[in-house]
């Protein structure tokens, strides 16, 4: 049904984070008539309050404590560090990628609205801008691209003063003497880090029994080594449970499965227990869309509604940025009738700890599980002069591959510039490169990128910097 005054548009985007304003920049490349609907931030969570300002505190962090630890370098330095500038800083970084989102919209012919949408039936929505005042469109297809929130603990809610979600964290004009951050996780990890490097006396509470569940142990050791250096103290096995203020501060409450209790004083409380769909605010219903959590989707973004697609983080698991906006193009391709799917996509993730975790495909047990007999490779970054340069020596590179035809089949890196090193061996993997493919090709010296090189010939039992397995 036609509705009186409403607007037409090809494509409706509901949601402008990576996945809503990528899928909108390649919709308009490709001629669709696009609406991009944001109620909040543009760029969402990754611009605002997650990839990018997290990654520029982290940076900061690395700055200051590499200078206060550079003895070893010859060079002995005190840095001062101005917390409130630096997040002033982290800021204006944030601000320059947000605003350059929507101009990069409106230079591809998308429509940009601000407002809150809710979809009224399959083919229909509605728009509430900021005055009150309401706009109607009628669609052909829509992509929904909501996003996820931070898990709220029960009786942890986030106040912003208190307990903290990690937006909360990234925003905070100080830093907290001591800190308790709930979650042993990779943005509990990251936000622990950052805190120690900056001075704060960290204690990370964690369910379960070590940190960055999920990762191989030998990913996690030099972390945790780091970590420790740092003076994190870790009450694993440990379940939050309750909390009270207790002068400026707050005493959280733990319990064991066994019932034993134990208490943290901190000046503040950084809950980080994961990240959940934002599916509750579009009313999806109308769409013939009611998901238990995901939206599920297929390889084409599509969902079990012909015509609407479903992209980033309310889509499902990797929760990533890079994912999502791989899946935001896929989807706008799709429905300009292009030839486009995540099927067979290789997806790097990476953690920015100290040293960063990045991997990208099968690991060793994962490919053997799969039915693989597997050809290895290792080089460890100790014998990397350039990573011995920076003074950033622990970790290395491991390559995976089919022993029958060498193809690349996965990698795991914990080490410097991890997440930089990974897209090299996300192309092999993605190309079906062979081990072979990579020890031939000549990289730069003295590069990080040459550990790439010699763990593929290590695998080959070529290497020249280390022992051959």
């Amino acid at each position: 049904m036609t509705r009186e005054n409403a607007t037409h548009t090809e494509l409706a985007i509901v949601g402008a984070g990576t996945a809503g304003y990528a899928a909108g920049i390649r919709a308009g490349q490709l001629g669709l008539d696009v609406t991009l609907i944001e109620a909040g931030e543009f760029g969402g969570t990754c611009l605002n309050a997650g990839c990018i300002p997290s990654k520029a505190l982290i940076n900061a962090a690395d700055v200051a404590h590499d200078a206060a630890n550079a003895e070893a370098m010859g060079v002995y330095a005190d840095p001062e560090v101005n917390f409130a500038e630096m997040v002033e800083w982290k800021d204006g970084i944030v601000d320059t990628l947000t605003g350059a989102v929507e101009k990069l919209n409106k230079a591809n012919g998308v429509s940009v609205i601000e407002g809150t949408a809710t979809f009224e039936d399959e083919h229909s929505l509605a728009v509430e801008l900021a005055d009150g005042e309401t706009e109607s469109y009628e669609f052909d297809n829509a992509l929904v691209a909501t996003g996820s929130r931070p898990i709220e603990v029960p009786g942890f809610e986030f106040d912003g003063e208190y307990i903290l979600s990690s937006r909360d964290a990234l925003a905070l004009d100080a830093v907290p003497d001591e800190l308790v951050v709930v979650g042993a996780g990779y943005i509990g990890m990251e936000l622990s880090m950052v805190f120690a490097k900056l001075g704060a006396d960290v204690t990370v509470v964690e369910m379960l029994d070590e940190m960055l569940p999920g990762y191989d142990r030998d990913l996690i050791s030099p972390v945790e080594d780091e970590a420790t250096a740092l003076g994190i103290d870790f009450a694993f096995g440990e379940a939050a449970s309750d909390w009270s203020e207790d002068g400026d501060g707050l005493v959280l409450e733990t319990e064991t499965e066994d019932g034993e209790v134990s208490t943290y004083e901190a000046d503040k409380a950084i809950v980080a227990v994961g990240r959940e769909p934002v599916t509750d605010s579009a009313n999806l219903e109308a769409l013939g869309l009611d998901p238990e959590r995901f939206i599920e989707t297929d390889d084409q973004c599509r969902t079990a509604v012909e015509h609407v697609f479903a992209a980033g983080d309310v889509a499902g698991e990797p929760l990533l940025a890079h994912a999502g906006t791989a899946e935001g193009l896929v989807a706008a391709e799709t429905i300009a009738g292009e030839d486009a799917s995540m099927a067979d996509r290789a997806i790097p993730a990476a953690v920015f700890t100290e040293p960063e975790i990045a991997m990208v495909g099968h690991s060793v047990a994962e490919a053997e599980d799969a039915g693989y007999d597997t050809q290895v490779g290792e080089f460890p970054f100790r014998s990397s002069g350039r990573a011995l340069t920076t003074g950033h020596q622990d970790g290395f590179v491991r390559i995976v591959a089919d022993a029958e035809n060498g193809r690349v089949l996965g990698a795991r890196i914990v080490g410097p510039e991890a997440s930089e090193l990974i897209a090299e061996l996300g192309l092999a993997v993605r190309t079906g490169a062979t081990i072979e493919d990579v020890a031939s090709t000549i990289h730069t010296h003295p590069t990080l990128a040459e550990s790439t090189m010699e763990a593929a010939e290590n695998a080959l039992g070529q290497a020249i910097h280390t022992l051959n397995r």
